[in-house]
């Protein structure tokens, strides 16, 4: 008998249009990628930073997918200085996100996180953020240039190498990757019970994996969505979160 295809819960960005009203909104690129690379069906999760009981929402889901977005994880999370103004944040995303993943990992169901996502797990699970990475000393600039077309923006930008025994060449079967590059916080401090899956050639952390998790716990700081089927390592990671999650679904916890 066939398992039924797995739900992935997928966060939403938190935004007010037109000066009058809030959405709730998810990037078709996060949810094309987890149909067609990961097999499974996406459920978008409102940012609400109130009402929502977490343990009761994951229990009825077989993953969650933590998307990357244009806002920054406030400052005040992590005990970073205050945002330099005009810094885009979203605190109801904040609240749900920080309130999601420790019960995810806690609870054994598959997470994976992408750039902002990859942002909240360090910083839900104790670790801190660098808020303007390229203007660090030693630190290459990993910013996109917003006036380039989206292919160039998305683009390859640099290598990252994978942990020699890790999960990340496990997936892949790659000593690295050539990746994207479209942020401004990175990771600082890495939280205690992370353990680091990759790092770009400047010595930034560019993904992480929950060390203990007792499930597929996943972040990485690039875009492996976009026009996931074009690169093979983008393919293999998606695939093997969908694979994770239909571990979940047929009940193998």
């Amino acid at each position: 008998m066939s398992v039924e295809k797995p739900l992935v819960g997928v966060i939403s960005d938190r935004r007010q249009i037109d000066s009058a009203h809030y959405f709730h909104m998810i990037g078709e690129k996060y949810l094309q990628a987890l149909v067609d690379a990961a097999g499974v069906y996406p459920v978008g999760l409102p940012s609400l930073a109130d009402g929502l009981d977490s343990l009761e929402i994951l229990g009825r889901l077989d993953g969650l997918f933590l998307t990357g977005s244009p806002s920054n994880v406030e400052p005040e999370r992590y005990e970073g200085r205050p945002s330099q103004p005009g810094t885009w944040h979203d605190p109801d995303r904040d609240a749900t996100a920080l309130r999601l993943i420790p019960a995810a990992v806690q609870s054994g169901l598959p997470l994976f996180a992408v750039c902002r996502g990859f942002q909240e797990m360090n910083v839900a699970l104790g670790g801190t953020l660098h808020q303007l990475v390229h203007e660090i000393p030693g630190f290459h600039n990993h910013k996109e240039n917003p006036d380039d077309p989206l292919d160039v923006q998305y683009g390859p930008s640099h290598t990252v190498s994978f942990a020699p025994g890790g999960l990340l060449r496990k997936i892949t079967r790659q000593p690295d990757a050539t990746v994207n590059s479209l942020h401004s916080q990175a990771v600082d401090r890495l939280a205690d019970g992370l353990s680091v899956e990759a790092t770009a050639d400047d010595g930034l952390i560019e993904g992480f994996v929950v060390r203990d998790a007792s499930a597929f716990a996943l972040g990485v700081q690039w875009h492996p969505e976009w026009q996931v089927h074009a690169d093979e390592a983008s393919t293999a990671i998606f695939r093997a979160f969908g694979e994770a999650c239909r571990k979940r679904r047929a009940g193998d916890r």
